[in-house]
């Protein structure tokens, strides 16, 4: 512990802690302790994540794991601290930002950090409580989760905690804390702050850092006459459009998609004002701040790319040679439609490529976008199409019967060779049943804030799984209701 703590207050989770982050020094972050809140209580906790991380899950039900996990009570082996960055918010150099509202409690020894959201003020909160509120934890703590089960690469998040304190967003809101996990918390903000600082010592320490860390094959690589700091960039701009693929084919936006809200492993992070589409709309843009449409569903691919030409940026004085560092990049235009392409031909349940595979693509995505056709539904009422179901129960979501009809066949013909049962398997294993529609997470959120939690657990429980049926749940599955359109998400969520 670097902050002063009676040792008889600590608790001791078993968990084994290692250096990590923290050997970077004190350049790279600011130690300190969580702020204590008042009157706990549990609002939602994963135990298969606990059990993951080693943890007995039976500290997710006790006291002492409570005001553990809402920062009341320091836990043995932790150096708390909060890390520096900078970034591009909404395509405009911000400056230095930070955890403003973010610990960083260590990495324990399987190679995962713990950091807690909302534990207080930090150094870089710019005048912010550090605080985040009910609502925004539970959606956080669900769609981490509803990732995971997706099979997204994504931060996850052990549980919630909350309490009476009041914190003022837009309005009154109550205080909570979401216990995240992550292999790294590392930005591409946090290199974006050390190159605009002229700082290349501590930039090359960091970059050196992730790569023996977590991309140690950068290290042997023949890749650009073996430069690990251009293979780190193509390491990291391949992840990065893989991951956008999964998000474009799962119908998932962001909403917020500035520099300092990018993993340089490739990961989702950060859920503010995100959401899985309910009608297929390209155009979609689900941050209510977003009053430009930086952010909206169809441009996420771009600005994807965008956001690694400013990681690119802050790596050329490792890079040493611009062409080398654009060259670099080039990965992502490949790697991206190839994804892409693979992510939707397992949606219609196709094992192997074809020639006109991506007219088919493109042609249900053009019907979907002209009705608005509700995603979700649409891809797992086409699995148990082909499962054996009626067809009319794809066709009845259409007005252009014709067009889906001709579209329909099409498919069918593409389809000509493979064995139903195959074919059904894999789009039922790639179209999910259950996704965290916005409308979902406000009824779990409403119980919530009246000390009802059964709605957040769940909703867990379905978003762990959200491919299997669930007997009995069809109702988390169905269309929103007309009011779900009128929900609105902000930055401040």
């Amino acid at each position: 512990m670097s902050m002063l703590a009676d040792e008889a207050d600590l608790v001791d989770l078993g968990l084994r802690w290692a250096p990590g982050f923290s050997e970077l020094g004190p350049a790279f972050f600011t130690e300190l302790q969580p702020r204590p809140l008042p009157d706990p209580y549990w609002v939602g906790r994963s135990a298969r994540l606990a059990s993951e991380l080693g943890l007995d899950p039976s500290w997710l039900h006790s006291d002492e794991g409570l005001a553990a996990f809402i920062g009341n009570s320091p836990i043995a082996g932790t150096r708390p601290l909060a890390s520096v960055y900078s970034g591009h918010q909404f395509g405009v150099w911000a400056g230095q930002l930070g955890d403003g509202r973010a610990i960083l409690l260590g990495e324990t020894e399987g190679g995962l950090e713990i950091q807690f959201k909302g534990a207080g003020p930090t150094p870089y909160s710019r005048m912010g409580d550090g605080r985040a509120v009910l609502r925004s934890s539970i959606r956080e703590f669900l769609c981490s989760e509803a990732m995971h089960g997706l099979g997204i690469p994504t931060t996850r998040a052990l549980c919630v905690a909350g309490s009476d304190a009041r914190v003022r967003r837009e309005q009154l809101e109550t205080a909570a804390v979401v216990t995240r996990v992550a292999p790294s918390f590392i930005r591409f903000g946090h290199f974006e702050h050390f190159a605009a600082n002229q700082r290349d010592d501590e930039l090359r320490a960091l970059a050196d850092y992730v790569i023996d860390r977590y991309y140690p094959g950068c290290r042997t690589t023949s890749r650009f006459n073996g430069n690990a700091y251009a293979a780190l960039l193509e390491a990291v701009s391949e992840r990065t459009a893989a991951l956008l693929a999964q998000w474009q084919a799962v119908g998932f936006c962001h909403g917020v998609m500035n520099t300092d809200n990018m993993s340089i492993l490739g990961l989702t992070i950060d859920y503010g004002p995100f959401q899985f589409l309910d009608g297929f709309d390209p155009r979609h843009i689900c941050n209510h701040s977003d009053t430009g449409g930086r952010y909206a569903f169809n441009q996420q691919p771009n600005v994807a790319y965008w956001n690694l030409f400013c990681l690119a940026q802050a790596l050329l004085s490792l890079i040493g040679d611009q062409e080398i560092a654009v060259a670099a990049l080039e990965s992502y235009k490949t790697v991206f439609p190839r994804e892409f392409e693979g992510r939707m031909r397992a949606k219609l349940g196709l094992a192997e490529a074809a020639d006109g595979d991506r007219a088919l693509i493109e042609g249900v995505l053009k019907l979907l976008a002209q009705e608005k056709v509700d995603y979700t539904i649409f891809w797992r009422r086409l699995s148990r199409h082909v499962a054996g179901d009626n067809a009319d129960l794809v066709r009845d979501l259409f007005i252009d019967r014709a067009g889906i009809d001709e579209w329909l066949r099409s498919y069918a013909e593409r389809r000509v060779g493979a064995t139903s049962e195959a074919t059904a398997s894999l789009m039922l294993a790639s179209n999910p049943k259950f996704v965290l529609r916005n409308h979902l997470g406000q009824q779990a959120i409403e119980a919530a804030e009246q000390k009802d939690f059964s709605g957040v657990a769940t909703l867990l429980s379905l978003l762990e799984t959200p491919f299997d049926e669930h007997p009995g749940h069809d109702d988390y599955a169905g269309f929103p209701p007309d009011w779900a359109s009128t929900i609105e998400i902000s930055c401040s969520s």
